[in-house]
């Protein structure tokens, strides 16, 4: 009788711990749109875009802070030509001031910088991280990390493109969306020769970005 008795309660223990202590997952398809609607409410949040190995994407280090109505600041490391070159930005409405290691900031149009990368594209509704999350096909809810849900999920290569540009192809990736408020926390993306992850915090932190001082 207590044999019988010390192997419920084992299997009661073993059962707990590989369902994370009896919490029942949520479905991959209800919280990736649930998420996708979190993240159409930013209105602001802190970014960072790190790369490991060598992905065929033109930015390779990014950190800086956006806005809901597309004003940014902060700075970015891509490959011109084969040289890595790190820029400090501020936009501020359709003006991108800008400078490089050396010398003043100087000004292009946001269509220019367009051309290379446009950060505020990340919390634009129809083309940015909403947009990604409602794309993801398949997900699937694999655990809890840190307070985050991570999903595993495929995303089509033309939304990828749109925040993390010379992406073309279709991405198998992981997502990390927060318990409390399910915006996204993380997301991994591997690529050919490397991958990208693309972090968030600070959501609806006070942020104004201004132009830098002149000279």
């Amino acid at each position: 009788m207590l044999r019988k008795l010390l192997i419920v309660v084992v299997l009661a223990l073993v059962s707990a711990c590989s369902s994370g202590g009896g919490e029942e997952l949520p479905a991959g398809p209800d919280l990736m749109k649930k998420a996708a609607e979190a993240m159409k409410a930013v209105k602001s949040a802190s970014f960072s875009i790190t790369t490991e190995g060598k992905p065929k994407v033109p930015v390779k280090k990014a950190d800086g802070r956006l806005t809901a109505t597309g004003d940014a600041d902060g700075t970015l490391t891509i490959d011109l030509l084969g040289t890595l070159q790190e820029i400090s930005f501020a936009l501020v409405g359709d003006t991108v001031h800008f400078k490089g290691p050396t010398g003043g900031f100087q000004k292009m149009t946001r269509d220019q910088l367009a051309q290379f990368y446009d950060p505020s594209v990340i919390l634009e509704p129809t083309k940015g991280i909403s947009q990604l999350l409602a794309s993801g096909t398949d997900p699937k809810v694999e655990g809890v990390e840190g307070g985050s849900y991570r999903v595993a999920t495929t995303f089509p290569g033309q939304v990828v493109g749109q925040i993390i540009p010379g992406v073309t192809q279709g991405v198998s990736g992981k997502v990390w969306l927060d318990r409390a408020t399910s915006r996204l926390t993380k997301a991994s993306l591997p690529l050919q020769d490397g991958s990208v992850t693309v972090s968030f915090s600070d959501y609806d932190a006070p942020v104004t970005i201004t132009p830098p001082a002149a000279g």
